[in-house]
């Protein structure tokens, strides 16, 4: 009896060691996982920092650093991001135990489908490119041909390996991928950041159109001219018309490659590696929010119809202009009014908020914020050139109203998203008391796979119960669906469309066309990749009521 007393208490002892042990190994790894994003940031500051120097340096003396030297900087990144991408690929991602998890929220089906369509957009705005310096070959240099090639080459590979690794959380050489990755978004950063800004193919090509109509009117011109006009003019429409779309290309990778740096080794639950049960897409009875929904999209078609036919025309009539805006100052205050009321339902709901560590959702709700910024900060420049010039002007009125109205909807939409992304879906809530018996019956606790199954199950067997939709529940889908449709429509128009912020004059006589031009090359892209992030949060916010 002696001996046992003397026995019994050394085993705590020992558990303690193990957990002051293993407690000591995970403080470890947390540290270097830390070093190692706090290097690879650092390695992006200094790149997007040193390319962002250049294109300064480019931009307020052209003489001393000129485009073909950004060109070379910026060919330097895509070279090194191939050899990554190929590594990662070869390499890294055939390892034993590379990818032991994926991230089910990560690389959703609008993100990849958003990335294919304006990847292969981008790879035809350089093939456009191609063509139109080849056009032009008899008085260009034959190495510009050299870098819209290597840019369709590095597009076209990255495409493929975001489309097919974006879900990874990858477990082995996890330091070389963080600065692989952040080396690839230095990259894309500075491509949109030269794309924003370079207005030089813009100018050469209305110097072009300049050259052209003098020399129908009998002047000659220094002007380099194309040989084959029929050609170089698909080339031209073809390149301005996708232009928006390499931007938009831009961003959206920046998105995808920040998720997956924030996923290398990082460790799921088992059972959280897998897809959650979340339901399939169904209309479950909403009526009006499809209704009003399809009711503006048709209008927003007839409109982008109308003013496309118009615009290609020589000029823009004013009425037409108006019919623009018009259709945007009824659109956006109904718009405005629906998130209001969702939100409000939002704080009715007996949904609990989603406290759980989710990086894809806090990135999601970083990029919502920042991508409204684009519109929001046109419409703030439009504001004060109108307040500043002519207000009292019909036209000039509804853009000023345009404006606000624009502000105003960014901020509610935002609001209703993010609510909607933190209140835990329906699936995922299990009722109080299943919750709970767990913990009451700690002795009848099984390992943590047997009960994360049972509360799927019992999460299951919840929604078998209490499948009708009350009116809240009702209300937020007809929202969702509304909204969903009203973004598809605003979406549309300045993504594939004439833009009327640059072609209504009123900000470009105000703000000069150097100035004008960059703020809307910053803004547009920014507000189109918002009303398409948009659309995604708000299936989500559907699915999740």
């Amino acid at each position: 009896m002696e001996a046992e007393e003397r026995v019994v208490p050394a085993s705590p002892g020992q558990k303690s060691w193990l957990v002051r042990h293993f407690s000591l190994l995970l403080r470890r790894d947390r540290q270097a996982q830390k070093a190692g994003q706090l290097f690879s940031g650092l390695l992006a500051l200094n790149l997007v920092f040193l390319g962002g120097a250049f294109i300064c340096s480019m931009i307020f003396n052209n003489v001393a650093v000129t485009l073909g030297d950004v060109w070379i900087l910026l060919a330097v990144l895509k070279a090194l991001s191939l050899l990554w991408l190929l590594c990662y690929v070869a390499g890294t991602t055939r390892r034993p135990h590379a990818v032991l998890y994926r991230d089910p929220h990560a690389g959703p089906v609008w993100v990849r489908g958003s990335l294919l369509l304006f990847g292969n957009c981008t790879i035809c705005l350089n093939v456009f490119r191609v063509g139109y310096d080849v056009s032009h070959i008899h008085c260009k240099s034959q190495l510009e041909l050299l870098f819209p090639a290597l840019e369709i080459i590095f597009t076209g590979l990255q495409t493929w390996v975001l489309w097919k690794h974006c879900k990874d959380c990858i477990q082995v050489q996890t330091n070389f991928t963080r600065c692989g990755l952040m080396l690839t978004l230095a990259t894309n950063l500075l491509m949109w950041v030269l794309a924003v800004t370079n207005d030089s193919l813009h100018r050469e090509i209305e110097a072009e159109l300049n050259a052209l109509m003098e020399k129908f009117s009998g002047n000659d011109t220094n002007t380099c001219l194309c040989l084959n006009a029929t050609v170089c003019e698909v080339f031209r429409k073809g390149y301005l018309m996708l232009y928006p779309f390499s931007t938009e290309y831009c961003l959206i990778c920046c998105a995808v490659l920040f998720v997956m740096w924030k996923n290398v080794g990082r460790r799921l639950a088992p059972h959280a590696s897998a897809h959650p049960g979340a339901p399939s897409f169904h209309l479950h009875g909403a009526i009006f929010g499809p209704l009003l929904g399809l009711l503006a999209l048709v209008a927003g078609v007839c409109v982008f119809v109308i003013f496309q036919i118009e615009a290609s025309g020589p000029s823009i009539a004013r009425q037409y202009f108006t019919l623009y805006y018009a259709f945007y100052a009824a659109v956006l205050p109904s718009m405005s009014l629906a998130c209001l009321a969702g939100t409000a339902i939002h704080g009715l709901e007996e949904r609990e908020l989603d406290t759980l560590k989710n990086p894809t959702r806090s990135v999601d709700v970083v990029l919502l914020m920042g991508a409204a910024l684009g519109q929001m900060g046109i419409s703030y420049f439009s504001i004060v050139a109108i307040v500043a010039t002519r207000p009292h002007e019909l036209l000039n009125r509804l853009i000023l109203a345009y404006s606000i109205l624009l502000i105003l909807e960014h901020i509610a939409q935002n609001l209703f998203i993010i609510e909607g992304l933190h209140r835990r879906p329906l699936w995922e809530a299990a009722p109080g008391g299943l919750a709970e018996k767990p913990e009451a019956e700690p002795h009848r606790r099984g390992s943590l796979l047997e009960l994360g199954q049972d509360l799927r199950r019992a999460s299951r067997a919840y929604i078998h119960s209490y499948s009708h939709l009350n009116w809240k529940r009702r209300a937020l889908k007809e929202i969702s669906l509304f909204l969903i449709l009203c973004n598809i429509t605003l979406w549309m128009m300045p993504a594939f469309g004439i833009h009327p912020e640059f072609e209504n004059g009123l900000e470009k006589d105000f703000y000069g066309y150097r100035t004008w031009f960059t703020i809307v090359n910053f803004g547009l892209p920014l507000g189109v990749f918002y009303r398409m992030h948009s659309v995604g949060g708000l299936v989500e916010v559907y699915l999740g009521a």
